[in-house]
């Protein structure tokens, strides 16, 4: 049995109905560049040198299971 199924129909909306320039989200969000990788660096993401290995384990698993 074939069923036609149909997308309801939507209001007409204009293309920049919704569109905010880059600079204004910049301008809005705070946003500044970045001057050194300091700047972006964080505390250590693991919780315990038992978590870092069990992640490492995984990531390297992981590769290993995609190489023919």
């Amino acid at each position: 049995m074939n069923r036609l199924t149909t997308t309801p129909k939507q209001p007409e909306r204009k293309a920049d109905d919704d569109v905010v320039p880059t600079d204004e989200l910049i301008r809005q969000q705070g946003v500044h560049p970045i001057a050194s990788a300091n700047d972006v660096a964080t505390d250590d993401p693991f919780a315990s040198d038992d978590e870092h290995a069990d992640f490492l384990a995984d990531l390297y698993a992981s590769r290993r299971s995609n190489v023919s």
